[in-house]
C-alpha cells in the first residue's frame, strides 16, 4: 500500500511539473502574440471612452468633425493655416463664426481679424 502512495505522489509531482513547463510555453507564447484590434474590422471600438472619435479613416479612429487630416471625410486635409471645424477646413485668423479657434462667434459689431475679435 505504501508503495502504491508513493507511486501516485510521483505520478501527481511528475504530472505538475509537466503542465507547469506546458503552460510557461503557453503563457510566453501568450505575451510574444499582439492581437491589434482595428475599426475596419470592430467599427464598434471607436465608441469606447478615450476614443479619438466615433469615426473610422485608414483603420484608425477618428473624429470628422475637427480632425484635419480627415475633416468632413476621410482623407480631406486641411491646407496649411486651417483648421476643422465642424466638418469644414476654415481660416481661424479671418473667419467670422471660428475666430482663433472653433466655435469662437464675433458678435456683428467686430470682425475677425489675426485669429482675434474687435483687434483694432
Amino acid at each position: 500500500m505504501k508503495q502504491f502512495v508513493v507511486a501516485m505522489l510521483i505520478m501527481a509531482l511528475a504530472i505538475s511539473v509537466v503542465s507547469g513547463k506546458e503552460a510557461k510555453k503557453v503563457k510566453n507564447r501568450f505575451l510574444s502574440e499582439r492581437v491589434v484590434v482595428t475599426c475596419d474590422k470592430y467599427p464598434n471600438v471607436c465608441d469606447i471612452k478615450g476614443s479619438a472619435g466615433s469615426d473610422c479613416c485608414m483603420k484608425k479612429c477618428v473624429n470628422l468633425s475637427t480632425d484635419g487630416s480627415n475633416c468632413g471625410k476621410c482623407g480631406k486635409k486641411c491646407s496649411y493655416g486651417k483648421i476643422c471645424c465642424q466638418g469644414k477646413c476654415v481660416n481661424p485668423k479671418s473667419n467670422q463664426k471660428h475666430c482663433g479657434k472653433c466655435d469662437n462667434k464675433c458678435n456683428a459689431q467686430s470682425s475677425c481679424i489675426y485669429g482675434m475679435c474687435s483687434y483694432a
